[in-house]
């Protein structure tokens, strides 16, 4: 009768593979498991030969947010501190909200662990401070999914294009608005219409007004600015216009101009030279707001929800990004990738956001809106002699000349529209000739003043 062979205890080498294994592996505490957030564990359990291991999920109410699809080794609380007391080397967060995250985030670097977030207005508010606590403490803070969702642009701009000198970036950062205003044109429909086919579909929210009014899409410029630019600003120093005079009438007389309308969000570094000496002035031209720009153009083919980003360096020219930019699975890609790049540089000590080293020094240069472009004025009206005139001789005075008046055929005088383009001006001559046209009797509505891209 044959024994069977005797099994073999592990060796010294097995031991030191599973040793090594636990050296390299990275434990991953996640705050929030909504829509983005259950898209990240999901890529995490189910990604193949990863070392990365979600070991807590934070949220309110654990009980009803519980799925099956996750280990049971994952840990579920409603306490911050069980997360920062864990063995967890990177807290990831997609809760949203500037408090108590911030708070939060601030703890998880002090104690030693890095973070990935995608919040976008946190990150525009207090990215240095959490930047510099970062590098205080040796730990990492990325981004990425901050801005255009899965659209790789944050790294795009420091690492891809580290080696130019940008000047410029503007881009469509708001998918809802950009759906909006795809519709609007599409269907001929009214500005609501749109708005609320938009929230039936779970691209607005109920209370729009974030996306609407530019806000979130100023936050995302603000981030672009620093990162790209190398200019440090607040939001509320970007000037932000709302979409939502925007109507029908508008697509067809800007497809007459060759032209569609997007909301646009654009930041552009000037050096000028200053009237009273020889010094150069460093301004950036910022703004976030609905434009008209060239059928030809990239930025007039993004439909639906996606977004795009156009940079301009100085030596490479116009480098273009495009995507998804919403959604739970982009956006979760991005986290993931954010959180891929912290694990493989945990031994190093350069990374993205937590070195400055070989970047220009950001600067903090005066912000303005003040574009030169041309200028497209539409005006609905009681119709009656000499409108026109009336206009023209109060632009005249602004030192602004006309291009060109175009008027839609068969419109109601009661509520006639019509369209006058002007030629290439400041934007604040326009802005003071419309204090004293909207005023004028036989508006109906004040006048809508779009840029011509």
């Amino acid at each position: 009768m044959t024994r069977p062979p005797k099994r073999k205890a592990p060796g010294k080498n097995a031991a030191a593979g599973e040793k090594n294994l636990d050296a390299h592996r990275c434990n991953v505490a996640l705050l929030g498991f909504g829509t983005v957030g259950s898209s990240v564990a999901r890529i995490l359990c189910e990604r193949p030969n990863t070392h990365l291991r979600l070991t807590h999920v934070l949220n309110r109410n654990v009980a009803r947010k519980k799925v099956d699809w996750l280990p049971s080794s994952v840990q579920w609380t409603e306490h911050i501190d069980d997360v920062l007391s864990s063995n967890a080397d990177i807290v990831v967060e997609v809760m949203g909200g500037l408090q108590p995250t911030e708070d939060w985030i601030r703890r998880a670097l002090a104690s030693g662990k890095s973070v990935v977030t995608a919040n976008k207005q946190l990150i525009a508010r207090s990215g240095p401070e959490l930047i510099g606590l970062a590098r205080q403490m040796n730990q990492q803070i990325q981004f990425g999914a901050s801005v255009a969702g899965g659209v790789p642009v944050i790294s795009g701009l420091h690492d891809g294009l580290g080696g130019d000198e940008l000047f410029k970036i503007r881009g469509i950062l708001n998918g809802t608005c950009n759906y909006i205003l795809s519709q609007i044109e599409a269907n001929g429909i009214p500005f609501a219409t749109a708005l609320r086919e938009a929230q039936r579909l779970g691209f607005a929210e109920a209370d729009p007004t974030e996306d609407i009014d530019g806000l979130d899409a100023r936050a995302k410029l603000a981030i672009l600015a620093r990162v790209g630019l190398h200019c440090d600003i607040k939001p509320e120093n970007i000037v932000a216009r709302s979409i939502s005079a925007i109507d029908s009438v508008d697509f067809e007389y800007a497809n007459q101009l060759g032209c569609t309308i997007r909301q646009i969000s654009c930041a552009e570094l000037k050096t000028e030279p200053k009237p009273e000496s020889k010094v150069k002035a460093t301004q950036l031209f910022a703004a976030v707001q609905p434009a008209l720009v060239e059928l030809a153009s990239p930025l007039a083919r993004v439909e639906g929800s996606q977004n795009l980003v156009v940079a301009t360096g100085r030596y490479g020219g116009e480098t273009v990004f495009g995507g998804h930019g919403a959604g739970g699975h982009p956006t979760a890609v991005a986290v993931v990738s954010d959180i891929l790049a912290i694990a493989r540089s945990k031994q190093a000590t350069i990374t993205m956001t937590t070195s400055n080293a070989g970047q220009p020094a950001e600067t903090t240069p005066t912000v303005t809106a003040d574009f030169t472009a041309q200028h497209y004025l539409r005006f609905l009206v009681r119709d009656r002699p000499g409108i026109i005139a009336s206009l023209a001789t109060i632009l005249s005075r602004s030192g602004i000349n006309i291009d060109s008046v175009l008027q839609k055929p068969g419109c109601p005088k009661s509520h006639l529209p019509f369209l006058i383009t002007l030629e290439e001006c400041k934007a604040s001559l326009v802005e003071q000739a419309l204090q004293q046209i909207n005023s004028l009797d036989f508006l109906v509505q004040p006048c809508l003043h779009l840029p011509i891209l």
